[in-house]
């Protein structure tokens, strides 16, 4: 039997922040790949995480990260993803290793 791709008709969703959507398109423990949905004027909090390293990439409309680093994003850098256009944004989020229960907020 062939694997099934995976996509966000299949994968596994769930909802965060204000009305956002999320859809692990990839869940082990030393590297994540999740496909994120933020309406306009959505944010995430701002935060870090301990461990892991992220990278974001966007699929679709604009949004704005605050770092102090460039595109990939260190442990320990505090960033947070703002979508102040008015369309949503599709980004993939990727951690490694996974940032599962490893945010920490301000």
């Amino acid at each position: 039997m062939l694997p099934v791709p995976i996509s966000r008709e299949n994968a596994p969703h769930y909802v965060w922040g204000d009305n956002c959507d999320g859809w692990h398109l990839l869940q082990e423990s030393n590297l994540s790949v999740i496909e994120e949905r933020m309406p306009p004027g959505a944010s995430e909090v701002r935060h870090f995480h301990t461990n892991a390293q992220q990278f974001f990439f966007i699929l679709s409309g604009q949004a704005v990260m605050e770092t102090n680093n460039d595109v990939a994003i260190p442990p320990r850098t505090r960033h947070q993803f703002r979508n102040h256009s008015e369309e949503p944004v599709r980004f993939l989020v990727i951690s490694q290793p996974s940032s599962y229960g490893d945010r920490v907020t301000e």
